[in-house]
């Protein structure tokens, strides 16, 4: 177990690999590749797709709409912000935003593995189908599988994988399109508390 100045440490050095990544065309159009931020200590790590827009131009996790949106759930739920590590699975943003290719997830999926390894969370939660699929399909979700091929991922529900807790939740950015499940997303969200 690592103690909080060799996560540190850890943490600087993968940082620096992941700013300097050119693994694939994403390089050619980002401006940064965001790495992760929060409490290094976190019980939870929130995984979400990538950087938008506003995260790519300043260079920080949840600043735009979605993270607009995802600050007033956590304001609704009572989860500080301050106490959770957040990152993304692709960590240069996608133009205008298009689905990430397999090759992209996977080019990534390694930093990914190397932010939980350090941060060593207790539950991951990851935001949205793809961080969702990405993370149940890491620890072999296998009877989940025909779920991911339908597009169907059961939101705010705990599973256990290979000694992770995992707890998928949808996207905040789902909520700029369809405000009516706010009240049942609140609830999902709600959730976190009981992990913090």
């Amino acid at each position: 177990m690592l103690d909080k100045q060799e996560k540190q440490e850890s943490l600087e050095i993968l940082n620096y690999q992941i700013r300097s990544c050119q693994n694939c065309i994403l390089s050619d159009t980002r401006k940064h590749a965001l790495t992760g931020e929060g409490n290094i200590d976190a019980r939870i790590m929130i995984v979400a797709l990538s950087p938008g827009v506003q995260e790519d131009l300043k260079n920080r996790m949840f600043i735009g709409p979605s993270g607009q949106v995802l600050n007033k759930l956590f304001l609704a739920s009572g989860i500080n912000r301050e106490m959770l590590f957040m990152t993304n699975l692709v960590k240069c943003m996608l133009p205008k935003n298009r689905k990430p290719t397999i090759e992209e997830i996977e080019l990534c999926s390694g930093f990914l593995d190397e932010e939980i390894s350090i941060i060593k969370p207790e539950v991951i939660v990851p935001l949205g189908y793809y961080a969702a699929r990405s993370i149940l399909q890491k620890y072999h979700a296998g009877l989940l599988e025909s779920q991911f091929n339908k597009g169907k991922i059961e939101f705010g529900k705990l599973l256990l994988l290979e000694g992770h807790k995992i707890y998928p939740l949808s996207h905040p950015a789902s909520l700029l399109y369809n405000p009516s499940y706010e009240s049942d997303t609140i609830e999902k969200y709600k959730e976190l508390k009981t992990f913090q």
